[in-house]
C-alpha cells in the first residue's frame, strides 16, 4: 500500500546535506542519500521543492512490501522546438543506500556504487487538461524495483523488460519496457556511493522483439528519431497507436541491416524449456538428468550455474566476445566485465545449493536429442540462429520451472564442450548443442513459421533425422508439470 502526499522535501534554501557532527534530529528528518538525491532534483525542478509524492506506508526495511520509499512526480515543461512534450517526470528512491545504517543495503564504499548503483526514472507524457500526474507509474517502477531485490539483479541502459501487459493496465500497445540513462539527470556522489539514473521507456511488443533480435540501444536511438514515439528525451505516450515501424517503414530496414552486421546482443534468456536425451531410456540410471548419489538428485553445480549465470548476464552487452565465460570465471570488486555490479543473479535457485560436488558430474556425448519449448521461447530460435549463431556467438536457454540448461554454440565458440565431433554434450543438466553454419542456414528455412505466431497451432514439430535433432513447440500447461 502507498500513500500520496506532497514530499516535505528541502527547498532551495535548505541547509547542505548533514554531515558527521550534524544533530541527531535533522541526520533521521534528511538523510545523507535521500538529500544527495534530492539536491540533483532541485537543480531540475528549483520551482518545485515540495512536489507530489507516493510513499510506502510501510517501509520496506519495517517489513512492508514496497522496496522503493518514495517516488516524486514533477511536471516537467518540455521544449516544443525541439520535439519534446510537456510531461510528468517520475523519479524513484530506494535503490540506492539512502540511510547509510544497513537497513536496507550493506554499506560498500563512497567509491562503488550506492546499493544496487541507480534509481529509476520515468517520462509520461502529461495530456492535455491533466492538473496531477497519474500515480500508476508509481506501482510499475515498484514492481521492477521488486525483481531487483528479489533477485539481486542491476539493469543497465540497453536492457529491456518483457512485461506482456499495457503498463497503465489500460488497452494500450505499450506493453513492455526499454532502459536507458535519463536524459536530464546527472550522476549523484552520495556519502554511500555514486547513483545514476534509469529512465524507463515504454514500447510496443514488435519494438522489444526488434530491441531482443538487434540490441535495445539501437532501437532506443531509432525511438528518438520519432517524436511522437519517444522523441530526443524518451517520452513515454500511453496513446500512442502506431508502432515506429509502421511510422516509418524505412525503420525495419536500418533494424534488419543491424541484424545483418552486428547480430543480436541477446545472448540468453530464462524460459519454459526442456531437452530429452533419445540415445538411451528415460530409465537408464546413467541418465545425465536422473542420476542420484545416495538419495541426493543431482542437479547443476555451483560451477555449472555460475557459468550460466555469466552466460545470461553478458547478454545485452555491447560487443561481447563470441567466447563462453570459464566454469570458474575471475572476478575484480563484483564486476563482471562492464555490467553493473551484481551481488546475485536471477539464476541462482535454492536447489543449487545442496548439489553433489561438480567434479562427479562428468560431461556425456549424446547421439539423438530432443528439444521443447513453449511457443514464446520458441519464437526466440530464430533469433539465436540468425542473430547470434551466425555471427560466431552463443545462446543460453535457462528453465525457469527447474534446474535445466540449453546452450546452442557455433563452431567459433571458445570453451565449449560440444564439439564437431560430438555436437551434442551434456554436463549434468546442462545441455550444449553445436551447429554448423551450414545446418543453421536449413534450420531457419525449416524454422521460418515460428515467425508468424498468429499463425501457430499448438502442438508444432520439427525433426532433422540426418542430424538426430528434434524440437517441439508445445502449451505452457506442459512444463508446469513436476516432469518439467
Amino acid at each position: 500500500m502507498a500513500e500520496l502526499r506532497p514530499s516535505g522535501a528541502p527547498g532551495p534554501t535548505a541547509p547542505p546535506a548533514p554531515g558527521p557532527a550534524a544533530p541527531p534530529a535533522f541526520a533521521s528528518l534528511f538523510p545523507p542519500g535521500l538529500h544527495a538525491i534530492y539536491g540533483e532534483c532541485r537543480r531540475l525542478y528549483p520551482d518545485q521543492p515540495n512536489p507530489l509524492q507516493v510513499t510506502a506506508i510501510v517501509k520496506y526495511w519495517l517489513g512492508g512490501p514496497d522496496p522503493l520509499d518514495y517516488v516524486s512526480m514533477y511536471r516537467n515543461v518540455g521544449s516544443p522546438s525541439a520535439n519534446i512534450p510537456e510531461h510528468w517526470h517520475y523519479i524513484s528512491f530506494g535503490l540506492s543506500d539512502l540511510y547509510g545504517d544497513s537497513r536496507v543495503h550493506e554499506f560498500t564504499g563512497t567509491d562503488g556504487p550506492s546499493g544496487f548503483g541507480f534509481e529509476l526514472t520515468f517520462r509520461l507524457k502529461r495530456e492535455t487538461g491533466e492538473s496531477a500526474p497519474p500515480t500508476w507509474p508509481a506501482e510499475l517502477m515498484q514492481g521492477l524495483a521488486r525483481y531487483v531485490f528479489q533477485s539481486e539483479n542491476t539493469f543497465c541502459s540497453g536492457d529491456h523488460v518483457s512485461w506482456h501487459s499495457p503498463l497503465d493496465n489500460s488497452e494500450s500497445r505499450i506493453q513492455h519496457m526499454l532502459l536507458t540513462e535519463d536524459p536530464q539527470m546527472q550522476p549523484v556522489q552520495t556519502p554511500f556511493g555514486v547513483v545514476t539514473f534509469l529512465q524507463i521507456v515504454g514500447v510496443c511488443t514488435e519494438e522489444l522483439h526488434s530491441a531482443q533480435q538487434w540490441n535495445g540501444q539501437g532501437i532506443l536511438e531509432l525511438l528518438r528519431t520519432v517524436p511522437i514515439a519517444g522523441g530526443p528525451w524518451l517520452i513515454t505516450d500511453m496513446r500512442r497507436g502506431e508502432t515506429i515501424f509502421e511510422i516509418d517503414p524505412h525503420l525495419q530496414e536500418r533494424v534488419d541491416k543491424g541484424i545483418e552486421t552486428d547480430g543480436s546482443n541477446l545472448s540468453g534468456v530464462s524460459a519454459k524449456c526442456a531437452w530429452d536425451d533419445l540415445s538411451r531410456p528415460p530409465e537408464d540410471d546413467e541418465d545425465s538428468r536422473s542420476i542420484c548419489i545416495g538419495t541426493q538428485p543431482r542437479r547443476l553445480s555451483g560451477k555449472d550455474t555460475e557459468q550460466i549465470r555469466e552466460t545470461l548476464r553478458r547478454g545485452l552487452e555491447i560487443n561481447s566476445k563470441p567466447i563462453l565465460p570459464p566454469i570458474n570465471p575471475q572476478r575484480q570488486n563484483g564486476l563482471t566485465h562492464d555490467r553493473a555490479p551484481s551481488r546475485k543473479d536471477s539464476l541462482e535457485s535454492d536447489s543449487s545449493t545442496a548439489i553433489v560436488p561438480h567434479e562427479l558430474i562428468r560431461t556425456r556425448q549424446l547421439e539423438s536429442v530432443h528439444l521443447k519449448f513453449n511457443q514464446e521461447s520458441g519464437a526466440l530460435i530464430p533469433l539465436c540462429l540468425r542473430g547470434r549463431l551466425l555471427h560466431g556467438r552463443h545462446f543460453t536457454y535457462k528453465s525457469i520451472t527447474g534446474d535445466m540448461a540449453i546452450t546452442f554454440v557455433s563452431t567459433g565458440v571458445e570453451g565449449a564442450f560440444a564439439t564437431e565431433e560430438h555436437p551434442y554434450a551434456a554436463h549434468g543438466p546442462w545441455l550444449q548443442i553445436l551447429l554448423t553454419e551450414e545446418f543453421v542456414e536449413k534450420m531457419l528455412e525449416d524454422l521460418e513459421d515460428l515467425t508468424s505466431p498468429e499463425e501457430f497451432k499448438l502442438p508444432k514439430e520439427y525433426s532433422w533425422p540426418e542430424k538426430k535433432l528434434k524440437v517441439s513447440i508445445l502449451p505452457d500447461v506442459v512444463f508446469d508439470s513436476p516432469l518439467h
